[in-house]
């Protein structure tokens, strides 16, 4: 194609148009369209189980997302009046990442595509969650709207990679799971414990999950605050070679914040940046000096956070939990 014909909204003196579209012929035409709203997971509660003071928060937004379709040409302007012959808004809950993902679907028998139907449809859907809960949460993230999958008309069959193209919504929502639903990538390791200590120069003490904030780092941790090393994380990996000489070595013991498995932390640069749930974190230290002569130390001779522990920075807060994914985002 010519540059003029690739831009179609353009006419010859560079002004925006409607395309004419009288000229095609009408085909079957769909689209999915996916988008998601992330949350912590005591809001994502009050959606599993209808504890919103608003109402049932899937039922709102599904009738917003059907809505906003089928007015989707009145909100972007070069958008056409479609006669849609069908839409459909599904949503999936998520723990891990946590809140819930939306994907709509649109069809028609018409002249051009409903691909923006589609991605408003989810876009709203989103929207709506968000003002139903926003009483609960107001740092919630509607993200990764995006278009899944197209077929009919001159330009074919358009499927996103990674995504599992299916005749039926159903069957994709029965063949994938949230992260796959999602696109994210899978996770290059788990966080196994979380721990915090009150005191500095004590062992941490395990907890259901932990806080992070901006700026701060683990919310009642004795080492938070404004500096380099806000959230301490060592791999269990680690701690399994030490519990060949101490069997009842716990998490916490080595003063740990993030206990993971399935990361060689320290082979990571500085400056990686750790999605930890729904949290992320940039690694700005590698292994420690020991000021003190710990207890660890004087049993066994040996102590492995300053050669393999790792710190980090709070670059998006949110809840950290046992369980919760985590991933390289370089």
């Amino acid at each position: 194609m010519t540059q003029g014909e690739d831009l179609t909204h353009i006419n010859e003196q560079g002004r925006a148009r409607m395309v004419d579209v009288s000229a095609k012929e009408g085909t079957q035409r769909v689209a999915r369209a996916a988008g998601f709203v992330h949350m912590e997971p005591a809001t994502l509660e009050l959606v599993r189980t209808g504890g919103c003071k608003k109402g049932d928060v899937l039922a709102v937004a599904q009738v917003a997302g059907i809505m906003a379709a089928k007015r989707c040409w009145e909100l972007v302007p070069m958008c056409h009046p479609i006669q849609l012959t069908g839409v459909d808004v599904r949503f999936e809950l998520s723990d891990a990442p946590c809140g819930v993902a939306i994907e709509a679907e649109c069809r028609c028998c018409g002249q051009t595509g409903v691909e923006m139907e589609a991605l408003t449809a989810a876009s709203v859907a989103g929207l709506t969650i968000y003002d139903m809960l926003k009483a609960v949460q107001r740092d919630m993230v509607v993200s990764d709207v995006r278009l899944l999958e197209k077929s009919g008309g001159k330009s074919g069959h358009f499927v996103r990679d990674g995504f599992v193209a299916s005749a039926m919504i159903t069957q994709v929502a029965e063949v994938t799971v949230p992260g796959a639903l999602l696109g994210e990538k899978p996770a290059d390791g788990v966080v196994v414990a979380t721990s915090i200590s009150t005191k500095k120069g004590t062992r941490k003490v395990p907890q259901e999950s932990i806080r992070l904030e901006v700026g701060l780092g683990v919310a009642g941790d004795a080492h938070a605050g404004a500096w380099h090393r806000m959230v301490s994380l060592l791999p269990e990996e680690s701690v399994d070679e030490m519990r060949e000489l101490l069997p009842k070595l716990a998490a916490g013991d080595f003063a740990e914040n993030i206990l993971t498995r399935g990361l060689s932390l320290k082979d990571l640069p500085v400056g990686t940046v750790l999605e930890v749930g729904e949290c992320e974190l940039a690694m700005t230290q590698i292994g420690k000096k020991c000021h003190s002569d710990c207890e660890i130390r004087r049993i066994t001779g040996k102590c492995v956070m300053p050669t393999d522990g790792v710190f980090a920075v709070v670059t998006r807060g949110g809840t950290v939990r046992p369980g919760d994914p985590v991933r390289i985002r370089r």
